[in-house]
């Protein structure tokens, strides 16, 4: 799949669609979900043109993969997720249910998640 510079991401990240912005820094921009399926629910994106965690974690530079991360675990000590505990999920093609093709995590927490997935088949 290739990188679609139209996605709402994509957008997001040129400033061209408002997001209610929680953290921002060279490798990442953050923002709360607009339609949270949690109390905290938190979108990480990288700030450079990735599809999936597999594209990013194959063509991202090292400085931009360790800063991606370390970025999500501030996000998540700032938002009082880390003592509580939380989730983080990456969505990765259709059958994983990826809905937006620029890579993303969803940071979710404030409460109990839940079951991992569904069990239904």
């Amino acid at each position: 799949m290739s990188y679609d510079e139209n996605n709402i991401f994509a957008k997001i990240l040129r400033g061209e669609i408002p997001c209610d912005k929680v953290y921002e820094d060279d490798y990442v921009l953050s923002f709360r979900d607009i339609s949270p399926q949690a109390p905290v629910h938190i979108l990480v994106i990288p700030k450079g043109a990735y599809v999936s965690i597999a594209d990013f974690s194959a063509k991202g530079s090292e400085e931009e993969i360790a800063g991606f991360w370390r970025a999500v675990s501030k996000i998540a000590s700032e938002n009082d997720l880390v003592d509580a505990g939380f989730r983080t999920i990456a969505n990765t093609g259709l059958n994983g249910g990826q809905e937006v093709p620029h890579f993303h995590i969803h940071l979710l927490g404030g409460r109990a998640i839940g079951p991992m997935v569904s069990k239904a088949a």
